[in-house]
């Protein structure tokens, strides 16, 4: 019983790295080449991935839990850069363009990733040279993000970048729970503060006015989303 139920989470496994944004478009024995030269790791909560400054040796593939990625300023504060989760790619950029890594990425919950060593990466593309354009595409992907987000900050106030911030958690993280959607999203509300790019007590403001609107719920970790279409709206 136990060995089926294993079979059956790596094939669920292997599914959800199928349908990451560099294997998406692969023929099936493309993708398999590619998957077998990565290594399966199971973390638990608070374990760290990689640090800070540490040598970007290869990038990974969430298939199970969630990720922080983290910075470290100066003065020892830290700042929430991103909250990733299954389908989520991270430390890709270290592979393509050598150097530290720029952040902390920990598990903030039970997770499982799939490493794929830059090593492996450079002589697998040897021999598909053709199918690099998936790696521009998903590269492409998250530099579209970063600006997104970077216009954000310039362009759009802080109710705004709360009620997008929801909306993106819950794209990611949210499931159907009695008629409206719950977002797990594990932060407390000085990360989500940190993700947006504000104060706390900013933040607190804006959760409180669309609560107040009946457009969402507040819980530790957690947001249940009743008027999601509000929120769009908002969030424009």
């Amino acid at each position: 019983m136990r060995l089926a139920v294993a079979v059956a989470e790596l094939s669920r496994e292997e599914h959800t790295l199928r349908t990451s944004p560099i294997l998406a478009g692969m023929d099936s024995e493309s993708a398999r080449s590619l998957m077998d030269r990565m290594t399966r790791q199971v973390l638990h909560k608070g374990d760290v991935i990689y640090s800070e400054s540490d040598e970007g040796e290869g990038m990974f593939f969430i298939v199970k839990g969630k990720v922080k990625l983290v910075r470290t300023a100066r003065d020892g504060r830290e700042n929430l850069l991103g909250l990733l989760g299954v389908g989520d790619m991270l430390g890709e950029l270290s592979v393509f363009d050598p150097g530290p890594r720029v952040a902390r990425a920990h598990a903030v919950e039970d997770t499982v990733l799939y490493e794929l060593p830059k090593k492996e990466l450079d002589e697998w593309l040897e021999g598909h040279l053709e199918l690099s354009h998936h790696l521009m595409k998903a590269l492409a992907v998250r530099i579209r993000r970063l600006s997104n987000s970077m216009a954000d900050l310039v362009f759009s106030d802080v109710p705004g970048r709360v009620a997008k911030a929801i909306m993106d958690l819950g794209h990611r993280f949210g499931r159907m729970e009695r008629g409206h959607v719950t977002v797990r999203h594990g932060l407390t509300q000085e990360e989500l503060a940190q993700l947006v790019g504000a104060s706390r007590e900013t933040v607190n403001k804006a959760l409180a006015d669309f609560a107040s609107r009946g457009w969402i719920d507040v819980h530790i970790g957690a947001v249940d989303v009743y008027e999601p279409e509000r929120l769009r709206a908002r969030s424009r």
